[in-house]
């Protein structure tokens, strides 16, 4: 089976069968990375555009990786030091991007949306990095690949996600995924973090951290986006961290094989400890270790999987 589509935009748009051949396309890369020679041939010749109008390390680097490893060429463009800063409109550097004829465009944006009309407008294939609140579908990849890999399934699982559920593009492509693939979700916060109508997604809501982690096989730690926040949530930090900072007591109410999950950054002692996030139950580090390989086989089926 080949992946039938021009871009990845999101989770929301895949079907169970298309996110089982990225997963099963990902466990076959799995084994580059730990090769003396980091680097197959496979994608000889495709050139990958890295244009990213928000701040990353990890995705950044992690798609630079990726293509790197399947040998195809990579242009990073940060648009603090491009000709946005000049007032070139999303359009034109668009289609001058495309002008220079690249074969993949990797977007990250603050607006939700732009990867879906940067689609339209460039016939080059675009994959989401993750577009402002809307939806981080690379990150769910892995993130599934990672429970899927520990716990042998996703249907059945009962995942807790937690924190700022309302900026979280993260966790609005996660519970796409999850639901889609059988697995039980439950979001966690504070009211105020809390989208209208979330249960319409068909997840289970909660507003202290014990009961929407209890007997969770797996919990997905938020971070606090502070920089997407236009009023202030909560009162303080301190406040925050007392009633949904995870740690080695409240950790008690999940199951005793439970898997801690992060995507990153984390803020230590917020929204996780770090005696939970260093600790035997944490996987955030695999999380990253799959990313590469969720990127690899992204890049790989959008370029028509031939090799």
């Amino acid at each position: 089976m080949k992946l039938a589509r021009k871009d990845l935009l999101g989770i929301q748009e895949l079907s169970v069968e298309e996110i089982n051949l990225i997963l099963d396309t990902a466990d076959s890369f799995i084994d580059v990375s730990t090769r003396e020679i980091k680097k197959v041939p496979t994608l000889r010749g495709v050139t990958v555009v890295n244009l990213f109008y928000e701040p990353s390390t990890r995705t950044r680097t992690s798609f630079e990786i990726a293509a790197k490893r399947l040998s195809a060429d990579t242009i990073n463009i940060a648009t603090s030091t491009s000709s946005v800063v000049k007032g070139e409109t999303f359009i034109d550097t668009a289609r001058n991007l495309e002008a220079m004829n690249p074969d993949i465009i990797v977007l990250r944006h603050s607006a939700a949306g732009s990867p879906h009309m940067l689609s339209r407008v460039v016939r080059q294939s675009v994959i989401n990095a993750g577009d402002g609140a809307h939806e981080h579908p690379t990150q769910a990849l892995l993130d599934m690949m990672t429970m899927r890999e520990k716990k042998k399934r996703l249907a059945g699982l009962k995942v807790a996600i937690v924190g700022d559920i309302a900026h979280s593009r993260v966790a609005r492509s996660n519970i796409y995924g999850l639901t889609k693939m059988g697995a039980k979700v439950s979001v966690g916060g504070p009211i105020t973090m809390m989208p209208r109508y979330i249960e319409r997604l068909g997840v289970e809501v909660h507003y202290r951290l014990e009961d929407a982690i209890r007997d969770a096989d797996i919990i997905m730690m938020l971070r606090i986006q502070l920089e997407r926040q236009e009023t202030n949530l909560f009162p303080s930090l301190r406040e925050y961290a007392r009633y949904y900072c995870l740690n080695r007591t409240n950790i008690a109410a999940a199951k005793d094989d439970v898997l801690i999950m992060h995507p990153g950054p984390m803020n230590r002692g917020v929204e996780i400890s770090p005696e939970v996030a260093d600790g035997p139950y944490s996987v955030i580090l695999e999380q990253v270790t799959n990313g590469v390989a969720v990127r690899m086989a992204l890049l790989y089926l959008l370029s028509g999987g031939k090799s």
